[in-house]
């Protein structure tokens, strides 16, 4: 239970304290500065409280953004302020500044006091959050004229439609847009009046996928066509989940770990489901799957790697950006370039309906074509935008870079000698060289089959570059393309070799080891976008980092027959699974993970 305490007296008709009850408050009144204090003091410290004005008019749906979102210590609206257990002690100081403040013996409220507490804060420094309200009303009048028209103003708002409507996403893509959010909105709102979570509607939209993934691995026609219905059920309802956090503000950390992570669960396990499907009827596509995965990842480790070393940049404007702006404004280019880009509606509903009408290999031949166009597009984009503007990277860029270029022991072990000479070369050499020390590898996999040494050769060198390329600070123009390089490298790598050995089970257990490592890294991802930090040193050093797991695997093709290397590679894949899974688990049911809900990728 949550407690409001009503400050002043309460105003006759006003439908102020149900509305706080109906929002799960226990309303408690007081008349002064001093008595508001001595409540305040009273209520438990687990316990979330918020300060109202007696005489706030507005709309219950700008109370429940103001006073009942998990995600703030402290957040505000006209004539209401609220803290969470971690704000108290600033609330509390707040308070007691007005007490002090407030003429001996006057307990009458001349002025807001929920609205002086937040000046307070503010002049404390605290981060008090202040929602967006747009047409929803919210203020504190001062006179019955005032009153009478702000009470005119909330009904000539519905509440309930500007709530469904701001449970949508403000940047969807276009199929979700127009095929998707105009009904599963209510569905939303459905699981929301009940009592159902957005974590349970998450569960439902993966097991979906799972069943849909086992549909596609019949191998039938039937099955296929079931699979794609089944897939796109399971995006109506990722979409929901999301929604229904929004629509109820039901944000939660493991809600954040779920949400994070099962959208990738899902499309993996249902590539694994077609290529499975598509070796009951004689076809081979595993190294198709495995690609479309590693495409998929890295397209993503791109844009997380650019948006994180532009995250604080000062003087971050250049002509691409404001041409990109101008690109805008203009209505139907909006929409195509956001289709270009093939986002998670776009893409599931090509996957689900090539799926249904053709085969498992054309299926992935769209996917691995729409998904390399999209990723070229993006990628020069971005790149074009970094050289012509004049950013300057700070040092937590530099950190979140380093963090997710996920160096292991070997290559933090050489960095450190190699910083000077790294220090006294172009600032392009980051890049330059791990994208040189990617292609080596990969190539010399590709190029001398499996069983010879020199793939273990150039995995000695990619050792070596990829210790250069984190040598120094990640602050360059195109730095940000380091861990996507590196990304690149590794997963290629071991698709090249799975695909070298040519035995059976070679390409699903490098599949395996892929998702698994795959998996590590969006962890990763989403710790540092909630502000907690990377995965722990710890961790990175038990799994070896990329450029030790790309040694490990090229030394294990090169010692062992494509038998034995297809068993290594499931064991190696089981071994990162469960230790990265434990982990991960771990931290986001951990009282301190980040609240990070549904800012995943664009749907």
């Amino acid at each position: 239970m949550s407690t409001a305490i009503l400050t002043g007296q309460p105003v006759p008709g006003s439908s102020l304290e149900g509305d706080l009850r109906s929002l799960g408050f226990d309303v408690r009144i007081a008349s002064g500065t001093a008595e508001a204090g001595t409540l305040l003091a009273g209520v438990p410290a687990g316990q979330r409280v918020a300060v109202v004005d007696a005489r706030f008019v507005g709309h219950v749906h700008a109370l429940r953004l103001g006073l009942t979102d998990p995600r703030f210590p402290l957040s505000a609206i006209p004539g209401a302020v609220t803290a969470r257990p971690a704000g108290r002690q600033a609330l509390i100081r707040a308070m007691a500044r007005e007490d002090s403040a407030e003429p001996a013996g006057g307990t009458t409220l001349v002025d807001s006091l929920a609205d002086r507490v937040v000046a307070a804060l503010d002049a404390d420094g605290a981060d008090v959050h202040r929602p967006e309200l747009g047409s929803l009303v919210a203020t504190v009048p001062g006179d019955p004229q005032t009153r009478n028209e702000a009470r005119q103003a909330v009904a000539a708002v519905d509440d309930e439609a500007v709530r469904l409507k701001s449970a949508v996403k403000a940047r969807d893509g276009f199929f979700t847009t127009y095929f998707v959010s105009p009904y599963s909105r209510y569905i939303a709102r459905w699981c929301a009046r009940r009592g159902l979570t957005p974590n349970q509607v998450t569960t439902a939209s993966l097991l979906t996928a799972l069943i849909a993934a086992a549909c596609a691995a019949t191998g039938t026609r039937g099955g296929f066509v079931a699979a794609g219905a089944l897939l796109i059920a399971s995006f109506v309802l990722d979409c929901t989940d999301g929604q229904l956090a929004r629509y109820s503000l039901q944000y939660s950390t493991l809600g954040a770990w779920l949400d994070a992570t099962f959208d990738r669960a899902k499309e993996y396990a249902y590539y694994a489901g077609l290529a499975l499907g598509a070796a009951r009827g004689g076809d081979d596509v595993w190294a198709l799957a495995l690609g479309a995965m590693v495409l998929q990842t890295c397209r993503h480790v791109v844009d997380f790697s650019f948006n994180e070393a532009n995250h604080d940049a000062t003087a971050n404007t250049s002509p691409t950006a404001a041409l990109s702006d101008k690109l805008d404004s203009v209505g139907w280019t909006v929409w195509l370039r956001r289709m270009i880009v093939l986002p998670i509606g776009e893409r599931w509903a090509m996957i689900a309906v090539l799926t249904a009408v053709t085969t498992p290999r054309i299926t992935f031949y769209a996917l691995l074509v729409g998904c390399a166009f999209a990723a070229t597009y993006t990628t020069a984009g971005r790149v074009l935008r970094s050289l012509t503007r004049k950013a300057k990277r700070t040092d937590r860029a530099a950190q979140a870079l380093a963090d997710l270029a996920d160096s292991g022991p070997l290559a933090q072990a050489l960095a450190g000698p190699l910083k000077n000479p790294a220090r006294r070369l172009p600032g392009f050499t980051a890049p330059a060289v791990a994208l040189l020390g990617g292609l080596a590898v990969v190539t010399t996999a590709l190029l001398t089959g499996f069983g010879g040494p020199w793939t273990a050769v150039a995995a000695c060198g990619y050792v070596l570059t990829s210790a250069l390329a984190v040598a120094r600070p990640l602050k360059g123009a195109l730095d940000w393309l380091v861990p996507p390089f590196l990304r690149a490298a590794e997963y290629g790598t071991v698709l090249a070799l799975a695909a070298d050995a040519d035995v059976n089970g070679a390409l699903p257990a490098a599949y395996g080891l892929v998702a698994a490592v795959a998996y590590h890294h969006y962890d990763t991802v989403y710790r540092i976008r909630g502000n907690a930090g990377a995965s722990p040193r710890w961790l990175v050093r038990a799994i070896g980092g990329h450029e030790g797991r790309t040694l490990v695997v090229a030394v294990l093709a090169a010692l062992l027959t494509a038998s034995q290397f297809t068993v290594a590679l499931t064991v190696l894949a089981v071994a990162v699974a469960l230790v990265v899974l434990v982990e991960s688990i771990r931290f986001w049911v951990s009282a301190g993970a980040p609240a990070v809900h549904d800012e995943g990728e664009t749907a």
